[in-house]
């Protein structure tokens, strides 16, 4: 299973803090899975490391290398777990729920950093979400499941243009609508909305 875990398929859980060793190191968890996959020392695990860190955009790779789980912030941990679902080179990324955890800001960070990531390294990823605004964003092709069923799958434009399914289109009505006139110095396209 090892040369699909990892190797094939990398996985970004939902909350860092309980997938992540706590007795260990965040650096030594991206180091074991380098070292388990490509038979590297430990000096050169721990270099591989710190470029997979600044990959996912983490800075004072150093300090955060030698940090617990416990001592970094969500986002910083949950970054952590994507350079450990990176570091074999997998050809899919599953992702669930990464972003629950987050405030908006950082949830924000992290879908454009999958999105980076996706690109640079020929990632497939699979997104599980509740959330239709992570999946208006990031998704390419979308599948709507109700009880451990497809009820409907298409490219995300067209299903948040035209949902066929009831269930699709009850999930799509119970997504929040924000009302311009609620905002009125808010910008839409280049045009203010008043």
């Amino acid at each position: 299973m090892r040369a699909v875990r990892g190797r094939e398929i990398g996985l970004v859980l939902q909350d860092p803090l309980s997938a992540l060793n706590p007795l260990l190191k965040v650096g030594e968890q991206i180091s074991e899975v380098l070292r388990c996959h490509f038979k590297l020392s430990k000096k050169e695990a721990k270099r591989k490391s710190f470029k997979l860190m600044k990959k996912v955009q983490l800075d004072d790779v150093e300090r955060i290398y030698n940090a617990y789980p416990h001592e970094l912030s969500g986002g910083l941990r949950q970054r952590i777990l994507i350079a450990i679902a990176l570091a074999a080179q997998p050809t899919l990324l599953i992702a669930d729920e990464p972003t629950t955890a987050l405030d908006t800001t950082i949830q924000k960070q992290i879908l454009e950093l999958l999105k980076k990531l996706q690109k640079e390294f020929q990632l497939s990823i699979f997104l599980i979400t509740h959330d239709l605004g992570v999946v208006s964003e990031i998704a390419d092709r979308v599948y709507v499941m109700n009880t451990g069923e497809i009820v409907e799958s298409a490219r995300t434009r067209e299903l948040f243009k035209n949902p066929q399914h009831p269930y699709t289109k009850a999930l799509l009505d119970a997504m929040p609508k924000i009302e311009p006139s609620l905002h009125p110095n808010a910008v839409v396209g280049d045009e203010a909305v008043t």
